[in-house]
């Protein structure tokens, strides 16, 4: 680098840092340097993402004229490596460095994200290409979602786990604010296929900033280490923690709602309220204002009901949102309806997550966090792919209405009955972890110590 070059890359860092000092308070987190280089990539991976989750579904509806059926199929299909993979995975986790598997799960999804424009230039593009696509994509997100998981937990202190979910969900608003109408735009002159292509590029640049960061963790396997052993011990730590059990019923029911109602809304509004794809785009910005209203608020409120009725509130919003569209009009309030249950839904759905993650990572002890977080993830999961079939039934026997109508009411329910289970209403504050030591311990002896919290 010319030192020409090296002196304007020093006075933008130093233009940068004045900024941060002025706009930012004293101890925010966006300070340390390590978690602003993992926000950034946050950031632009989920500004990709904006992408794909708009041209991957529209390119099956309309391009390839899926059925409801179809588009449930296709959602279950990103599902089922979750079924398959959580378990082996949480523990393969937890004997490797989380970063490097990140990393390379970043760089696995450009690829199969590209492999669509490929397909669909050379004639072979059908459903079943996309069946594989979003089952690749599954099994990635299996692994390299984890990982990321954990590297936050590498990066920031366990008691300011929901601050850091907030401002990572924060991130994720900036792009869907700003994502969903450039997407709309770039599939209405390029088409669905190749607007995938930005977000190949981007996961590449995403996967190149996290190369960047630096976390202390190193891997001692140890002498009695036993595959089996150790998955039953990260199986048997979830299944022993009333907590942990709680939230995994609450929020895989939660899961089973939202695969519902995404399997028809795309459908909802291409054909019932006859939106065009630019169109959809647009609506779809009403994700990125939820998103940002609730991770602005979402540590406040988080702090003022507690973590537990905080969540709770979240599958309210979110069940209100699809029941509301249920009985939307196919006219141009319809059309503001789908725009607002978005909203309502990137709101509740931050609520929900960034409670769910943070209160999970509380309370497991390092050595088995690969293996709780592979192991919640099945769990809440499992509901998933059941929710999403279930969707497309009933959107192409009865109605899309039905499904949307399916998914708000459950939601409801569900929020009525979490704010009456103690172990997570009662939730004041984050709980602390168990002992490293016990654990461990536990795991040698194949015996699970017993957990009240």
């Amino acid at each position: 680098m010319t030192p020409w070059l090296l002196s304007l890359r020093q006075s933008a860092l130093m233009r940068f840092k004045r900024w941060l000092d002025d706009a930012l308070p004293r101890h925010d987190l966006l300070r340390q340097a390590t978690y602003r280089r993992l926000w950034t990539s946050i950031l632009i991976s989920s500004f990709g993402g904006q992408v794909t989750m708009l041209a991957l579904p529209l390119t099956a509806a309309v391009l390839l004229h899926a059925t409801p059926t179809q588009m449930g199929l296709l959602t279950a299909m990103e599902i089922v490596p979750f079924v398959l993979f959580s378990l082996p995975s949480g523990v393969w986790l937890d004997r490797v460095r989380k970063l490097p598997v990140y990393v390379i799960g970043e760089t696995m999804l450009a690829f199969v994200v590209a492999s669509v424009p490929l397909a669909w230039w050379m004639g072979w593009l059908s459903m079943p290409w996309l069946y594989v696509v979003g089952f690749v994509i599954g099994t990635v997100y299996t692994t390299a979602g984890s990982a990321a998981q954990i590297v936050l937990t590498q990066v920031v202190a366990r008691d300011r786990l929901v601050e850091a979910h907030a401002k990572n969900a924060l991130a994720t608003s900036g792009a869907e604010v700003a994502g969903p109408g450039f997407a709309g735009a770039l599939i209405k002159v390029v088409g669905a296929p190749l607007a995938l292509l930005v977000d190949a590029l981007m996961l590449i640049v995403s996967a190149g900033i996290l190369r960047g960061i630096v976390v202390n963790e190193e891997r001692r396997p140890r002498a009695d280490a036993h595959f089996w052993r150790d998955l039953r011990a990260g199986v048997r730590f979830v299944a022993g923690h009333r907590l942990l059990m709680a939230l995994a019923c609450a929020v895989g029911v939660w899961q089973m709602c939202h695969h519902a109602a995404l399997v028809v809304q795309i459908l909802f509004a291409t054909r019932t309220l006859g939106l065009s794809e630019q169109a959809v785009g647009l609506s779809y910005m009403g994700m990125g204002v939820g998103t940002i209203v609730a991770s602005v608020y979402g540590n406040r409120i988080s702090q003022r009901l507690g973590p537990g009725r905080c969540l709770t509130l979240g599958f309210a919003v979110c069940g209100a949102g699809w029941s509301m569209l249920a009985l939307a009009p196919a006219n141009r309030f319809g059309v503001a309806a789908f725009a607002l249950m978005l909203l309502m839904f990137s709101a509740g759905a931050v609520l929900v997550f960034i409670n769910f993650l943070a209160l999970r990572q509380a309370v497991t002890p390092e050595p088995l966090l690969g293996r709780m977080t592979s192991t919640m993830r099945w769990l809440i999961l499992i509901p998933a792919a059941p929710g999403a079939l279930l969707g497309g039934w009933l959107g192409e026997h009865v109605g899309l209405r039905a499904s949307l109508a399916f998914a708000g009411g459950t939601a409801l329910l569900l929020a009525g009955v979490a704010s009456q289970v103690r172990v997570i209403a009662d939730l004041r504050e984050l709980p602390k972890p168990e002992h490293d030591d016990d654990w461990i311990g536990a795991e040698s002896a194949g015996i699970a110590p017993q957990t009240t919290t």
